[in-house]
């Protein structure tokens, strides 16, 4: 008994860093804005070929378990042992050459044919030319958030992605520290970050709308809180979001004293803001905070009272975070905010 107590105490400590993982991921879906992709569902030209693969795979592994299930089945009702069945062994039977054959080669070319599909799919997409309007957007994974730099328009943000419908983007990833991965189901397969290892993907949205994902590789405390969220609008919707972008950050006179203690204090080490001495790059552009719907790379929908609790104590809402807590007071804080506030 002791021996089985301390053989069951040693799974759970093996299964605790997975069950850890999965219930702090749970967690993020469950209590933040951002709600569980369909992966069935595609909206864009690679997570369409995908999804196709995707099927094809499951109906010729379903046929399989069937015929297989089928076969047990009727093998265990068949040949079950009945009270008028002798007492000796039952007669040894050799196997069947043809038999063999077919389990051994009918197996084989189900393989092939999901080896050459599956090839076949992902070729296309990797190999795919990218046209002369596509956009191009830079994609840099941060402990834990998400950078956006948009190359041929002066752009960077962060953590919210804006693309054109109709429209093919490509990425090229980049990682600032340790191995991330970029993953929009809706739009595209999963796409390493690798340190030191420039990787692309595309997506080519085919409908307007929010599309949610997730870096899909462990990263430190805080990766199942690494949300993405990617806006695929319509071209005059982009075009009004470019033009936003590009504008320097307003300069109210009203919160004057909210942008003297932003940058009196430790944020410009890590934040960059427009048109202020503020020209970090730890941290997410803060150029236009204002203008996007959440905070702490989707953890938390942007508003005025999660922004003064984050500013507070980060690891209220991401612990873990490598954002510190800045020691302000309640006053510097509602200054804070209010100038925050303004950056649209």
């Amino acid at each position: 008994m002791k021996s089985m107590t301390r053989e069951y105490g040693a799974r759970a400590i093996r299964l605790s860093p997975l069950l850890a993982v999965l219930l702090a991921a749970r967690h993020a879906w469950a209590d933040g804005p951002q709600a569980t992709p369909d992966i069935f569902a595609p909206a864009s030209t690679p997570a369409q070929s995908i999804v196709g693969l995707s099927i094809f795979t499951l109906a010729i592994t379903g046929a399989i378990f069937v015929v297989v299930g089928g076969l047990l089945t009727f093998a265990i009702i068949r040949y079950r042992e009945r009270s008028t069945d002798a007492a000796s062994e039952p007669p040894q039977i050799y196997g069947s050459v043809q038999v063999e054959l077919a389990w051994t080669v009918i197996p084989i070319l189900i393989v092939v044919v999901l080896f050459l599909t599956t090839a076949r799919i992902i070729f296309a997409i990797q190999d795919a030319p990218e046209p002369k309007s596509a956009l191009d957007v830079t994609v840099v994974g941060h402990q834990f958030w998400w950078e956006y730099r948009y190359p041929k328009l002066g752009i960077v943000t962060a953590n919210e992605l804006h693309v054109p419908v109709g429209k093919a983007t490509y990425l090229r990833l980049l990682s600032a520290d340790v191995m991330h991965s970029f993953w929009v189901p809706q739009l595209a397969g999963k796409t390493d970050v690798v340190p030191n290892h420039p990787n692309e993907t595309w997506i080519e949205p085919q409908h307007t709308g929010l599309y949610v994902g997730q870096c899909a590789q462990f990263c430190g405390v805080e990766h199942a809180k690494m949300l993405i969220r990617v806006y695929v609008d319509t071209p005059e919707q982009f075009a009004a979001w470019v033009h936003d972008q590009q504008q320097p950050a307003p300069s109210d006179p009203e919160v004057a004293a909210g942008r003297r203690v932003f940058e009196t204090n430790a944020c410009t080490n890590c934040h960059r803001i427009a048109g202020t001495p503020a020209r970090g790059t730890f941290g997410p552009d803060l150029t236009h905070l204002a203008s996007r719907a959440t905070l702490a790379s989707g953890a938390v929908i942007n508003n005025p009272q999660n922004l003064r609790e984050w500013i507070k104590d980060p690891d209220h809402f991401k612990e873990g975070v490598l954002m510190p807590a800045m020691q302000l007071s309640d006053l510097q804080i509602d200054q804070l905010v209010a100038y925050l506030s303004t950056l649209h």
